[in-house]
């Protein structure tokens, strides 16, 4: 049976943490910031980790 593929899209905005969660970037943070506020774009700024529930379905698409 051949190697299952990396979805190449999930490759360019999910990174694996050390203990193995799926770490992601917020959205809403590349145009029409005038209208948001400081707090909300530093916020936006920093990573997320994936939810339980959606952790299991990135890491597939990994090749996990």
């Amino acid at each position: 049976m051949p190697k299952m593929k990396t979805k190449s899209a999930v490759k360019k905005r999910f990174t694996l943490t050390g203990t193995g969660k799926v770490k992601r970037h917020h959205a809403y943070h590349s145009h029409i910031l005038t209208k948001k506020s400081n707090k909300r774009k530093r916020n936006l700024a920093y990573s997320a980790i994936v939810d339980k529930t959606m952790e299991r379905t990135v890491k597939q698409m990994l090749g996990l």
